[in-house]
């Protein structure tokens, strides 16, 4: 073991990683790669070879899709909600499952270091580091681009070009997009370079999920889409008749469908939890079928007073995974208490996919609240509508105490 000990580096095989891999090697550590699929579509084997061959001690790929769909996206899922009203939160979701195993890597090999590329002025290094200090409190953090004597000396992308011809490191083949581009499989986020300009256009060649919604068929395809607690348990295209039950292989259906279909394409300006805003351009389309068809049913089967609580959990929810904030007391209570409420979230809605749009067409529930007895303008069911005279009066007291205030105090500052 060298002098500084071993650490373990979250690697993805590009530029970035592979020159903070070898500067690593410089500090006198012996570095350990990690590498998470969480669904993007990536050469693994490729990058393992590169990581091999610039030195690392060992190189681990995870296979963390299964979990990434039922322990994180699921209870996205349960909560109903979207960061700032647009964002589905795909990259904030990943981080802590990323991390979570790059914690356990490092347990395996002793190491007492965890290092990763995100930078100083985004949401990733927050996510990674507080996880990292929650589940392996003795843990150092080496953030790279956080370090004066790394930033100062990788001052542009020019001074890493020469790093790596320097260092054997391979150079791209191909031109870098003018753009950041982060892949799993819930969503791709595009952001920086020509898109930091909040007036610019995304590219129209840019998206690798999505069809564009001009572009798509034209003709809909109708979906079934089965909820148990809130959670998807099938779908059955009325189409073609796929069907599909498995966590994983469901999700990516509905990508594939959706993407086909261009649902799921939002540009936003947000809120950084550091404090500034950035622009981003997101594909999320399994993720906007299923939030769509889960807000359908959950007004279906859930209690008015109860779903208003319900949302305010699904707030806080949203801004915990955003600010990294999942392994934490508040927001384990928090995805608790939403479970538990999802208990009646149960039954099939049927959507169609068509040009860019996800359009509820109908629902069915046994756990449904939903009366057509009581509702009907045809049927008088066991409501008695002269009972509404007193519930509309009882409702007016506090209007017309109000309005009474108002009125006078108007009236007294005339005279």
């Amino acid at each position: 073991m060298s002098s500084a000990g071993r650490v373990v580096l979250a690697y993805s095989g590009g530029l970035d990683t592979s020159c903070i891999l070898v500067w690593l090697k410089e500090q006198g550590y012996d570095v350990i790669c990690y590498m998470a699929d969480v669904g993007q579509e990536e050469d693994f084997e490729e990058a393992r070879i590169k990581a091999n061959d610039l030195g690392a001690i060992a190189v681990e790929i995870v296979d963390l899709k299964k979990e990434f769909v039922e322990e994180f996206i699921w209870p996205w899922v349960q909560s109903s909600s979207l960061y700032e009203d647009r964002y589905a939160l795909g990259t904030a979701l990943a981080r802590p499952c990323i991390a979570r195993a790059q914690v356990a890597v490092a347990k395996k090999y002793g190491a007492k270091a965890l290092s990763h590329g995100a930078t100083g002025k985004g949401n990733d290094q927050i996510r990674f580091e507080l996880a990292a200090y929650a589940l392996f409190p003795e843990c150092r953090i080496i953030a790279p681009w956080k370090i004066p004597e790394f930033y100062n000396r990788f001052q542009g992308r020019k001074c890493l070009f020469e790093y790596a011809s320097e260092n054997g490191i391979p150079l791209p083949v191909t031109p870098k997009a003018p753009w950041s581009m982060d892949a799993n499989l819930m969503h791709v986020s595009y952001e920086s370079g020509i898109l930091e300009n909040p007036k610019h256009f995304g590219p129209k060649d840019m998206y690798t999920m999505t069809t564009a919604p001009e572009e798509a068929p034209d003709t809909p395809e109708i979906l079934e889409l089965e909820f148990k607690q809130g959670i998807p348990v099938r779908v059955k295209n009325q189409t073609d008749n796929t069907e599909l039950n498995d966590p994983f292989f469901l999700f990516r259906y509905l990508n594939r469908v959706g993407g086909k279909h261009g649902v799921g394409r939002i540009d936003i300006v947000e809120n950084r939890y550091i404090g500034m805003k950035s622009r981003g351009i997101y594909e999320t389309p399994g993720g906007t079928i299923i939030h769509h068809a889960h807000v359908d049913l959950e007004t279906f089967t859930m209690d008015k007073e109860m779903r208003c609580l319900k949302q305010y959990l699904g707030a806080q929810f949203t801004h915990q995974v955003y600010k990294g904030l999942w392994f934490s007391p508040e927001g384990d209570y928090t995805r608790e208490c939403i479970a538990r409420s999802q208990a009646a979230v149960e039954g099939t809605v049927y959507i169609k996919l068509y040009k860019g749009n996800v359009m509820i067409m109908g629902r069915e529930s046994p756990r449904s609240l939903y009366s057509q007895d009581l509702v009907s303008m045809d049927v008088q069911g066991d409501f008695d509508p002269i009972d509404a005279f007193g519930f509309i009066k009882v409702n007016a007291l506090r209007l017309q105490e109000y309005y009474r205030l108002r009125s006078a105090e108007e009236n007294g500052a005339e005279k």
